[in-house]
C-alpha cells in the first residue's frame, strides 16, 4: 500500500467526469488499498480517486463512528465501484462538511437526508443500498468529486468566495 498525494484546488482533473471502471482487476484493487491507506494519512472519513489523480469512478469511506473497549475508532473501510444514486429522499439535511482536495475550509451544506446507492464491490459484485445521516452525505459528497463537482459549488457564490480568499490567505501562511 501506498500513500498517494492528495489532488488540491484550484487542480483542474477535481473538474473532471470519471470514467466507469470496466471490469474490477487487481489494479482496482491495490488501488482501493492506496486510497484507504491514503483517506487514514490525511485524517479523512472518504476520498474519491480523482483527489488522487486517477480518473476512475472509484471511492471510499470509513465514518470511524464506533469505538473499541479503549476509545479508539474501529476502522471499516468500504470501497465504492461505479456508485451511482439512485433516488434520493425530498427531506434534507445539513452537514458542516470540509473536503481533503480543498484543505481545513468548511461550509454547511444542505443534500437530501436519504439516498439509495447501486454499486460494485472490491469483488465486482452488485450491491445496493440506502443510507442516512453522516453516511449519506459522505456518499454524494464523494459521487459529486466523480462528477467533476465539489461541497463548494453547493454554497452561495458569496460564501465561497469568502472560502476561497480564506484558504489562499491559509497557503500564503
Amino acid at each position: 500500500m501506498a500513500v498517494l498525494p492528495i489532488v488540491e484546488i484550484p487542480d483542474p482533473r477535481l473538474r473532471l467526469v470519471s470514467k466507469p471502471v470496466e471490469a474490477v482487476t487487481d489494479e482496482t484493487r491495490t488501488l482501493v488499498a492506496d486510497m484507504i491507506e491514503s483517506m487514514y494519512d490525511a485524517h479523512g472519513i472518504g476520498l474519491a480517486a480523482i483527489q488522487v489523480g486517477v480518473d476512475q469512478r472509484v471511492l471510499v469511506i470509513d465514518l470511524q463512528d464506533q469505538e473499541d473497549e479503549e476509545g479508539k475508532p474501529i476502522k471499516d473501510p468500504r470501497a465504492y465501484i461505479n456508485p451511482e444514486v439512485l433516488e434520493e429522499s425530498e427531506e434534507t439535511s445539513v452537514y458542516n462538511e470540509g473536503c481533503l482536495s480543498i484543505p481545513e475550509q468548511y461550509a454547511e451544506v444542505q443534500r437530501p437526508a436519504r439516498c439509495r446507492v447501486r454499486w460494485l464491490d472490491e469483488q465486482g459484485e452488485s450491491h445496493e443500498e440506502e443510507f442516512d445521516g453522516l453516511r449519506a452525505t459522505c456518499m454524494q459528497h464523494e459521487i459529486d468529486h466523480l462528477n467533476g463537482v465539489l461541497f463548494i459549488d453547493h454554497i452561495s457564490r458569496l460564501k465561497r468566495g469568502m472560502l476561497l480568499k480564506k484558504l489562499d490567505k491559509a497557503r500564503r501562511g
